[in-house]
């Protein structure tokens, strides 16, 4: 399953993650991968899940990035959820390559057994139609 939570910087998406995140980990089964552009999150997901900077792995790009996530349900069959912060950051604006990335990754989360969240600061107007069954408005 894909989630996408849409909203404009400041409208509260990084706090619903970190909530996300706490939920995940206490009801996960497996393990819980929070994915975010920088390290800015340390302090605000707790130590159960991991915690990883793109910037220290050189994602970028939408490419990069599903061959990054791909390799994380990979190495670890036993990962539950997914969570990426600053997704537009890491992939880049275009939102017709975003749009295909997201079909992609939910063939992905499909093989895997994997829920994948990704919080977009965006306009949801901004965005193409074909993400409108995914998306969370906040």
């Amino acid at each position: 399953m894909v989630t996408l939570i849409i909203g404009k910087k400041g409208s509260g998406k990084t706090k619903k993650l970190i909530n996300l995140a706490a939920e995940a980990v206490e009801n996960s089964k497996g393990n819980v991968v929070v994915v975010e552009k920088g390290l800015k999150l340390t302090y605000d997901v707790s130590h159960k899940a991991r915690l990883i900077d793109t910037e220290q792995y050189g994602i970028t790009g939408y490419d990069a990035f599903f061959g990054f996530l791909s390799g994380i349900c990979a190495g670890n069959y036993d990962v539950t959820d997914v969570l990426v912060d600053s997704t537009l950051k890491i992939g880049g604006q275009d939102f017709t390559a975003f749009s295909e990335f997201i079909e992609k990754i939910n063939t992905l989360a499909t093989q895997s057994d994997t829920k994948f969240t990704f919080l977009v600061s965006a306009d949801e107007k901004e965005l193409p139609a074909s993400l409108d069954a995914v998306t969370v408005k906040i």
